[in-house]
Parts: structure tokens; sequence; C-alpha cells
């Protein structure tokens, strides 16, 4: 499983910041932000003094946390070239941690795939849409549902009674998007505890290979009837396994990776992060530390805006039982 990504924000009061950094950091920090409040209203937020990407993973803290370093220094430096605007990466455990950061104000935004996009902004309402991240050098991908070429099974039907093996419980492309998709298409899923476990007649079972390379061996061999993983996984596949496939269904398109804010993040701040990420590919140092966070292409506009981004990630995985 990959780990994931946020932005998040060291802040402190106004005032405070005013006395302990004269000069022209003061004047900086204000066009960070957006606006400075009016004497006699009330402060919007506290000055952003840092920013910092939070790293959602629960191994390999450390080696993460200097894989981002060099990306995020990048970033502050570039929003805030006249002034010391510290860029920090900090690692935590779970997305319910990053979406009370967000919801705190700490977190400034975050890169995510599909699913745990949806469940930041949508489960918990703590962010916001922003940029599409080409991950790995792709704009899009889709999940393929897909069993062996000789196991007789033609239809999703056939896999009724049967067993299947999805990817990783946390992987949009290897279980949430197809499992709905199989369940939008009649089907009703049941998690098993192995592969030898019982499968009704009227039900499909499904199990967790763990790994890409486990997922395809179990269909191959016919361990279980099918399987389901990203058209990327499949194009990788050799020439002998991807003969051996036969694909059963696809799922629409949606993003490979997102990039959110925070929904009360200062919109000048916003506009700054926007505009450094969108030229970041275009700078000869940028784009050679793009390449060395996942591959990364560039980040570019959401195709159809923030509104039409966020309905097609509603349709793709809202489900009454888990909202």
């Amino acid at each position: 499983m990959g780990f994931r990504c946020c932005f998040t924000t060291l802040n402190c009061p106004l005032s405070a910041y005013l006395r302990s950094r004269p000069g022209p950091f003061v004047f900086a920090l204000f066009v960070l932000c957006s606006g400075s409040p009016a004497a006699g209203q009330t402060p919007q937020k506290p000055i952003t003094a840092a920013i910092t990407l939070g790293i959602v993973a629960e191994t390999h803290q450390k080696e993460i946390e200097e894989h981002f370093r060099e990306f995020v220094r990048y970033v502050a430096r570039k929003i805030s070239p006249a002034t010391a605007l510290e860029g920090k990466v900090v690692v935590t455990s779970t997305l319910p941690d990053l979406a009370k950061l967000l919801d705190q104000g700490t977190v400034d935004f975050y890169m995510e795939s599909p699913y745990p996009t949806y469940v930041v902004n949508n489960v918990h309402g703590a962010g916001t849409l922003l940029l599409r991240r080409w991950k790995s050098g792709m704009a899009d991908y889709r999940s393929l549902i897909f069993t062996h070429r000789n196991s007789g099974i033609q239809h999703l039907d056939d896999l009724r009674g049967k067993l299947i093996a999805f990817e990783d419980p946390e992987s949009s492309s290897g279980y949430f998007l197809p499992k709905l998709f199989l369940q939008r298409s009649g089907l009703r899923l049941a998690e098993k505890a192995g592969l030898d476990a019982n499968v009704g007649a009227a039900e499909v079972g499904f199990v967790f290979a763990r790994t890409q390379e486990n997922l395809v061996d179990l269909v191959l061999t016919k361990k279980v009837a099918a399987g389901a993983f990203s058209n990327d996984d499949h194009a990788a596949l050799d020439e002998k396994k991807r003969n051996d496939i036969l694909v059963l269904a696809q799922t629409e398109l949606l993003p490979r990776h997102l990039l959110s804010v925070r929904k009360d993040m200062p919109l000048g701040l916003v506009g700054r992060l926007e505009k450094t990420l969108l030229a970041m590919h275009e700078d000869t140092e940028g784009r050679k530390i793009l390449q060395n966070i996942d591959g990364t292409t560039k980040f570019d506009p959401l195709p159809g805006g923030e509104t039409v981004m966020r309905r097609r990630l509603l349709d793709s995985f809202y489900s009454p039982e888990r909202k």
C-alpha cells in the first residue's frame, strides 16, 4: 500500500509575529494571507509561519519523511521567495487524523488517490479539491475486473457462488472502485477469512491478496475466480500473463491522484500554492523534484472544475451503509 500526503501549517497570533519578525518578513506574511483584518475586526486565521507536508503511513515513517523533504522545501521557497517560510514533513497514521488536522487549521493541503480523497472531503467534510496530480506519469486510471481466460467465466453474473480477490483494503483501484461497481451490477459481496471459506450460491466472496503480484497469481492459478486491479497494473504485466487474462468489465476513468486544500485556507495562500504547483514542471529543478516523488509528471487543473470532480467522486464511492 502506498503512502499518503498532506500539507500542514504551523500558526501563531498576528501580534506575536509583528513583535518578533520585523521588516520584510512581516510584509511577506501579509501577502501570504488573504488580507489582514481591519481595526476592530476579528482575525480570520493566525498567520502562516511554515508549510509542512504531512503523510499518512503506518511504517517506514523516517524514510517517507526524507522522501518528500526536498519537495516541500521547494514549495515553501517558491511560495515566499523573499522570506524564510519553513517547509517540513510530518507523518500521521490514519485518514481520520488527517481530517482532524484539516479541521483544526493545522493542515493546508494534501495529496491522495480518489477514494481517500472522497473520505476526507466528502465524508469528513474537511477539504476542497484543487488540482490533479499526474502520479507515475498518469493523469487518469480505471479498475479492471479480470479472470483466467480458461476459467469458463464470461460474465459478471458467473461470479455468483465464487471467491474473488481484491488487492488491498485501502486501494481505490484494487478494492473500492471494483467493489462498488460489482455491487451496482447487482452482486452481493461478502468478505471471507481465507481461500477455503464457504461461499453462498447467491453471493460473491472476496479476500485480499495484499500485493498486486499475489493477486495476479491467485487468478492465474485459479485459486480465485477473478481479481481486480488498475489498467496500468494490467499494462505492466508480461505478455504471457496478459494473454492469459480475460477482462470481464472496467470502471469509469478517475484521476490517478488529487490535491485538496482545507476548506478555510486563506484564498491568497491557496492561489500561491496553486500557481507554484502548476508551474513546477516548467522549471528544471521543479521537474527533477517531481520525478523523484513517485514519477510525478505535473499538476494540472481539475477536469471540469471542482464541482464536477466532487460529483464524480460522490457518484463513484457513495453508498448509504458507509456514509
